[in-house]
C-alpha cells in the first residue's frame, strides 16, 4: 500500500514537472509574439524615410526663396524626423535584443557599440530623451513664427505644448531619478554578495 502510494505520488510529481516544463516554455516561446511589433518598427522607419525625403525634396526646390527663418524650419522638421527614426531604431534593436533573442552578427563591423549594452533601464532613459528632444523642437518650430508681424498667434495652443514639453522634462527627471535610486539601492546589494 506504501509502494502504491509513493509511485502515485511520483507520477503526480513527474506530471506536475511536465506541466510546468510545458508552461514554462510555452511562456519563454511567447517572447517570439513581440518579434512582428519590431518588424513593424521597420515598416514604420520606412514611413519616415520617405515623409523625410518629400520634406527634404520640397525644400530643397524652393531653397533660394527661403528666408533664414523658414530654412531654420525645414531644419528643424528634418531633425525631428532624425531623432524620431534615431528612437525607433533603438527601441525596435534594444528591445527585440533585450525581450526576443541575440542577435547573431555580433562581429559585424558596422553593428552600432550601443548594441548588446542597452538593457531595458537603459532604453527607458533613451526614450524619454528622445521625446523630450522631439518635444522641445516641435515647440520651438511652435515659437518661431511668432517673429513675424502679420503671424496669428494661437495662445492657448502654445500654451498646451508649453504645459506638454514640461511634463515630458519632470517625467523624464523623475525616471532618471527612480532609476539612480533604485541603482543606487541595488549596487551595495550585489557588493555585498561579492
Amino acid at each position: 500500500m506504501m509502494a502504491e502510494k509513493q509511485t502515485e505520488v511520483s507520477m503526480s510529481g513527474s506530471l506536475g514537472g511536465r506541466i510546468e516544463t510545458w508552461v514554462e516554455r510555452s511562456l519563454f516561446a511567447a517572447r517570439w509574439l513581440i518579434a512582428p511589433f519590431y518588424l513593424g518598427m521597420a515598416l514604420a522607419l520606412v514611413g519616415l524615410l520617405i515623409v523625410f525625403c518629400r520634406q527634404l525634396v520640397g525644400g530643397l526646390a524652393h531653397i533660394a526663396a527661403l528666408d533664414a527663418e523658414h530654412a531654420l524650419l525645414l531644419a528643424l522638421s528634418l531633425i525631428d524626423l532624425s531623432l524620431a527614426a534615431n528612437l525607433m531604431l533603438i527601441v525596435m534593436l534594444a528591445g527585440y535584443e533585450n525581450f526576443v533573442s541575440r542577435m547573431h552578427f555580433t562581429e559585424h563591423e558596422d553593428r552600432p557599440a550601443w548594441m548588446g549594452t542597452v538593457d531595458f533601464a537603459d532604453l527607458k532613459i533613451k526614450v524619454i530623451a528622445s521625446i523630450v528632444a522631439i518635444s522641445a523642437i516641435a515647440l520651438l518650430r511652435a515659437f518661431l513664427p511668432l517673429g513675424e508681424p502679420d503671424t496669428p498667434v494661437d495662445g492657448r495652443r502654445l500654451l498646451w505644448m508649453v504645459v506638454i514639453h514640461l511634463a515630458f522634462v519632470v517625467s523624464a527627471l523623475l525616471l532618471t531619478f527612480m532609476d539612480r535610486l533604485s541603482g543606487a539601492h541595488e549596487a551595495p546589494h550585489s557588493g555585498g554578495n561579492a
